[in-house]
């Protein structure tokens, strides 16, 4: 490894900032930090233009495959860099337990000990990046305060130089990464002299000598004899790709291993027909040197030997765990965990089918299932008691896993099986296990018997703690969406009245993703032969936000029912929104809609102007006098302005997420929804059930039309803007 040291302390960081930036500014300053803290691997990410997304820039110690799913993070991401950078602190993570407990993500796909440090590159008004650096699994658990100050320290120089090159328009570049070189060769060349190549040719066992990247640099004669491969084909390729019965992935782990962790590990093989070798790994900073002797006491329980016509293993891939806890990450409800297990985990394992069950007040719950050609098999367990002597129960009530190779073996153990055949021959019960407790039960169900090795069996134990987090998670979010609907339904109109010379339809269509609420309402109340409508939005996106919209709205509904005139609508809503002491603001627009004499008389706080679209078409903002937000001061005062409505007029009430986003030109905007309100205000009105069928983006809009009986409508309004409420009076 190159190891450049720059040799200034954090008293110099003005200085360092006078160098000039150059293509290898990452690989020394990353080089000089893993050199004096004697870290053995590192790497250093870059904030992407634009995105709240971290790119790995230059990886040092290791080959980059080892970071490969971490090479672009999400800055919400949670692994350590990017909790560094979001943070803008030092992440320590001592050893595998830490780990397992803080990124168990990571702990699954890189179950080794090795200590790992993550800092910030920032300067005190930008982000950078973060810096990633590992020691071997003997460093000790505690961060030095050496390390921890010279880590720091860099990183702080660091960020300076990146700001001075920003400063200079020379963005940062991506840079080689350092490694060892290859050690290909010859014996003589590799070892240093002829008589050391002699001597270790005279050994009894086999030596082999890889680099970082696993390629054989020198192998002696008797490593060829005992793995039945010539030497020249040996060299320069990767052990596992050049020895057939090697390429397993759980031999694959152990250099991994051994890399990582700097820590001799070893491992046993069977050389087809019947040789067993043991594999023994000593592993530094520049590779691995792989001592193979024959291992005659081997047990040969619980192995299975590689298929004898070259099948390649079924076994799960370190790749494959990545893909998936990247994609359980992106999972948001309970069905979402169910298609990413089939489209993701069945095929890696040859599963053909699968069932994830749960439990709620002590009954199986099936949440679940595919590949059923009878989905009614399955269905016919939802609902059955935890007492019930059945595999899955048996599961979910343990969290012990169960593997059945064969029908004979599942029907001798649980003999109710036989009255329910689903036409598979070899099953998987793996509990799902969050937080310590069972969460459910992923099923995996094969075609044909179906052996499981130890090995395949471990792995798919930690995929299924990787679903575990997800389906908790996607419970949860479902929880909370079915009480958010709930709520939202309670407080919003379930419809809305039918007045005379008026038309009215209510759409609500929350804007952002989640639990689906928010303090947005609008209602439409007859008052002694006038109605009045009202639209409004209450700070906030969450429950208290809703909880203090129907408060409001009941506020409103009750001042205009005892005949109060639209301006002490307002001051007497405002008064109730101190009084609460909810410290949330609200926006209101109110008015009074008199059709027979076809005027609105109109109060506004803090809301958008409403759009008007006269009978002959033209478009106009309404410019209304007004009073500021809800809640803000007791002495407020709330004007009142007169606003023409000849029958067929079409009045336009919204809420702010249809005009206001971030780059986008209010102005603009509201121009932009004129247009729109004048090409589709000629439509006929479609009213179902007091809504509007919706398709949109997601952005927000309240309308308000009326007048005169005849037809007026925005039919295609929403699709048109995204709506998020559509009120037509």
């Amino acid at each position: 490894m190159v190891g450049v040291s720059d040799g200034q302390s954090s008293a110099q960081a003005p200085a360092a900032a006078r160098t000039p930036v150059g293509r290898p500014l990452l690989s020394l300053a990353l080089a000089s930090m893993m050199d004096e803290v004697h870290a053995h691997s590192g790497a250093v990410y870059l904030m992407a233009p634009d995105q709240p997304v971290l790119e790995m820039a230059v990886m040092a110690g290791l080959p980059r495959a080892f970071a490969a799913p971490w090479e672009r993070v999400g800055l919400s991401a949670p692994i350590p860099v990017a909790d560094a950078a979001r943070e803008r602190r030092l992440v320590w993570v001592g050893g595998e337990e830490q780990m397992a407990r803080l990124y168990p993500r990571i702990a699954v796909v890189l179950p080794y000990p090795f200590a790992l440090a993550a800092v910030p590159v920032a300067t005190e008004s930008t982000v950078y990046g973060a810096v990633f650096v590992t020691w071997p699994g003997a460093h000790s658990s505690e961060m030095s305060d050496h390390e921890r100050e010279h880590l720091t320290a860099a990183c702080g120089r660091l960020a300076v130089r990146l700001e001075r090159a920003a400063e200079h328009s020379i963005p940062p570049h991506p840079e080689t990464d350092l490694l060892a070189s290859p050690l290909v060769g010859g014996m003589a060349g590799t070892l240093g002299t002829v008589e050391a190549a002699r001597m270790v040719s005279r050994l009894p066992y086999g030596l082999v000598s890889l680099d970082l990247h696993g390629r054989v640099g020198f192998v002696n004669a008797a490593a060829g004899e005992l793995l039945n491969v010539p030497v020249s084909r040996l060299l320069g390729t990767q052990l596992w790709a050049s020895v057939p019965w090697l390429n397993d992935p759980v031999y694959e782990d152990r250099y991994r291993a051994a890399l990582l962790s700097q820590h001799v590990t070893s491992f046993v093989a069977l050389r087809p027909p019947g040789e067993w070798l043991s594999f023994r790994l000593y592993p530094s900073t520049t590779g691995l040197s792989v001592r193979i002797t024959r291992s005659r006491a081997v047990s040969r329980m619980n192995r299975t030997a590689p298929p004898p016509d070259g099948t390649p293993s079924r076994l799960v891939t370190i790749s494959q765990v990545l893909d998936l806890a990247g994609a359980l990450t992106e999972a948001v409800g309970v069905q979402d965990v169910v298609q990413l297990v089939a489209d993701e985990i069945a095929p890696a394992v040859g599963s053909q089918a699968l069932v994830v069950l749960g439990s709620r007040a002590n009954r199986l719950r099936v949440l679940g299932h595919r590949g059923y050609r009878d989905p009614h098999v399955v269905e016919r367990f939802d609902g059955m008691p935890l007492t019930e002597s059945t595999p899955g129960t048996q599961v979910l009530r343990t969290g012990v896993p169960a593997f059945f190779e064969s029908q004979e073996q599942l029907e001798r153990l649980y003999p109710a099986r036989l009255a329910t055949p689903d036409g598979f021959a070899a099953w998987a019960f793996l509990p799902l296990i969050a937080q310590g407790r069972p969460v459910g039960t992923c099923v995996l169900s094969y075609a044909e018997p179906h052996p499981f090795p130890t090995e395949e069996r471990a792995v798919m134990t930690s995929m299924a703690g990787l679903i575990a987090q997800a389906l908790e998670r996607a419970l949860l979010y479902d929880a909370k969406h079915r009480l958010a609907h709930g709520l939202q339904e309670a407080l919003l109109p379930h419809s809305l009245p039918s007045l005379p010379g008026i038309e009215a339809v209510g759409r609500y269509v929350p804007a952002t993703q989640g639990m689906d609420i928010g303090g947005d309402f609008y209602d439409l109340v007859g008052a002694q032969g006038t109605a009045a409508a009202v639209i409004g939005d209450v700070q906030g996106h969450n429950v208290t936000a809703a909880g203090l919209m129907g408060q409001v709205r009941t506020a409103v509904r009750a001042y205009t029912t005892v005949g109060q005139a639209p301006e002490e609508v307002m001051r007497s809503t405002n008064r109730l929104l101190l009084d609460l002491g909810a410290e949330l603001f609200a926006s209101c627009l109110y008015l009074r809609l008199d059709p027979e004499h076809g005027r609105a008389v109109m109060s506004r706080a803090g809301h958008p102007p409403p759009l008007l679209r006269r009978p002959d078409g033209k478009v106009r903002v309404l410019d209304l006098a007004g009073g500021p937000l809800l809640g803000i001061d007791a002495s407020a005062v709330y004007p009142t302005t007169e606003v023409a409505l000849p029958p067929g007029s079409l009045l336009v009430l919204y809420t702010d997420g249809l005009v206001e986003s971030p780059g986008t030109d209010f102005e603009e905007a509201l121009a932009d929804l004129g247009r729109r309100l004048a090409d589709a205000g000629d439509l006929p009105l479609v009213v179902a059930g007091g809504l509007i069928d919706f398709s949109g983006d997601g952005q927000d809009v309240d309308a308000v039309g009326g007048g005169g009986g005849e037809d007026r409508q925005l039919a295609g309004l929403s699709s048109l803007f995204g709506v998020r409420h559509l009120f037509l009076v």
